[in-house]
């Protein structure tokens, strides 16, 4: 293969990559302009919203954040007063967080603008299309779920 027949504009990790960066900015300009919270803090609530208490590991498994981009963000939450953390009490090692009273107002504030943001972006397709845009991520994900090479993804991405 000549390195002239590799179109980038056509490469599907490249195109992936730079959607995903572009729907993070603009989602990111939303909760940081209201809320001042970062990407990763976004995260952890949006994932702490989805359970009681979690851990710090399975925020950085289920999130798909780095352990120390984890535990800064729920530093930075907790000095907000938007997250607390306890000790699990089967498990005194682990750490557990959970939303504040003010977190979920926060997070109850900003949903509405997250998925009128996810709205805008789908609403170009029809209901059809939108079923098979997910469709052909699933299946893409099955193709990464038998690699042994690719990361694991995370239990609460599973469909």
């Amino acid at each position: 293969m000549k390195s002239n027949d590799f179109n980038l504009s056509h490469f599907l990790p490249y195109r992936l990559a730079v959607l995903s960066e572009r729907v993070s900015k603009r989602l990111s300009s939303e909760y940081s302009e209201q809320f001042g919270l970062t990407t990763p803090e976004w995260r952890v609530m949006a994932h702490l919203s989805r359970s009681e208490k979690v851990s710090v590991r399975e925020i950085h498994t289920n999130a798909n954040l780095e352990k120390p981009r984890v535990s800064r963000a729920v530093a930075k939450l907790e000095k907000a007063g938007l997250v607390t953390k306890s000790v699990n009490e089967g498990d005194h090692r682990l750490i557990e967080v959970s939303l504040t009273p003010e977190g979920w107002k926060v997070l109850n504030q900003f949903l509405p603008n997250a998925l009128e943001l996810e709205n805008s972006l789908l609403g170009t397709f029809s209901s059809e299309e939108v079923d098979q845009f997910y469709d052909m991520i699933e299946r893409l994900h099955a193709v990464l779920d038998e690699d042994p090479k690719a990361a694991p993804r995370p239990k609460m991405d599973k469909v």
